[in-house]
């Protein structure tokens, strides 16, 4: 294993230490339970939102946290759930009067974990409502969710109710448009290397040279099938084909088309695969709206990506071009 680090049991807080230090214009970073909030936080009567889960998978969550976008992120080791003290604090620092809303990718230990968080604060009189992303159309179930995991569409989500919460929309309407993102999101991924896990020292999963899975999540958990590595093209047509039959996206459909990197693949690879993408959307008459394309929600150092395809409305269009200022997302400030 060769990583930059210190000591593996040191790696997260020394990340969020060094987070904090480049970018304390924007956020706070809070520890002992560790969570990073706005700088500005809380926000009166504006609605929270907080989302969380293991590290290792930046620019999500932590670098989504500011104007726009989210108002806290409870990061947990690398692969590990946070846990329900730190979504509790995050809750509380964030919560302006207006209540707050958890963004929770659906995997077992966020689930139940911010589920807990959300008793506690309600118990003390803050309003809380939960949405669990649910996109990825690989698998059913996996050996970190019952249904389906929640990946690419968390970033649209994120940005999307942010911008609503910006706004001063209440509660109740910034959940339901996130429920509105989660049902006409959908997302797969694939992998052309394993990561390592620093605690572990070895690698998530084994695969030769001359092979690749397809459909795997984002803490390197097997996907549909592993074949023979093939070339970009047929790999995302593979990954689409599969994400537009499962909505179904159809022709006259207008989404917002994200290719992402899931760590070490470089951007002159995704751009082919935005090109190949491109081209599908294309000749099945599905007009991409707006697209994203670089490293949104990683597996430390996998090589592979990850395709997104999110079925838009003028409202959703209009939510996603409003600024952001984050250290992940920033435009139009």
């Amino acid at each position: 294993m060769k990583k930059l680090l210190n000591q593996a049991q040191d790696l997260v807080k020394e990340s969020l230490v060094g987070f904090a230090a480049a970018h304390g214009d924007l956020v706070k970073v809070h520890f002992d339970p560790t969570y990073i909030v706005r700088a500005d936080a809380p926000i009166k009567g504006k609605t929270g939102i907080v989302s969380g889960g293991g590290s290792g998978h930046e620019p999500m969550h932590g670098g989504y946290v500011g104007k726009g976008m989210l108002d806290a992120a409870c990061p947990g080791e690398v692969f590990t759930s946070p846990t329900p003290d730190q979504m509790e604090a995050a809750t509380k620092a964030v919560d302006g009067g207006a209540g707050v809303l958890h963004i929770v990718k659906n995997y077992t230990g966020d689930v139940l974990n911010f589920e807990m968080a959300a008793e506690l604060c309600q118990a003390e009189g803050i309003a809380v409502e939960s949405v669990v992303i649910n996109d990825d159309v690989a698998v059913q179930d996996s050996l970190y969710t019952a249904g389906r995991r929640g990946v690419g569409t968390t970033v649209l989500a994120e940005k999307i109710c942010g911008a609503a919460a910006e706004k001063g929309l209440d509660l109740k309407t910034v959940a339901d448009l996130c429920r509105k993102v989660n049902d006409n999101g959908r997302s797969m991924g694939m992998a052309l290397t394993s990561c390592t896990v620093p605690l572990a020292g070895k690698p998530t999963f084994e695969i030769d040279d001359d092979q690749m899975e397809i459909g795997i999540g984002i803490h390197g958990e097997p996907g549909r099938q592993t074949v023979p590595l093939a070339g970009a093209r047929e790999i995302i047509q593979t990954l689409a084909a599969a994400v537009i039959a499962d909505l179904p996206f159809k022709s006259g459909d207008a989404v917002i088309a994200m290719v992402n990197g899931m760590g070490a693949t470089p951007l002159i690879e995704l751009y082919l695969a935005y090109n190949e993408l491109a081209g599908i959307c294309r000749r099945n008459k599905i007009s991409i709206a707006r697209r994203l394309v670089g490293n949104f929600i990683t597996s430390l150092e996998m090589a592979g990506c990850s395709i997104t395809l999110l079925k838009v409305d003028a409202e959703l269009l209009k939510l996603w071009d409003e600024p952001v200022l984050t250290t992940g997302l920033r435009w139009g400030i």
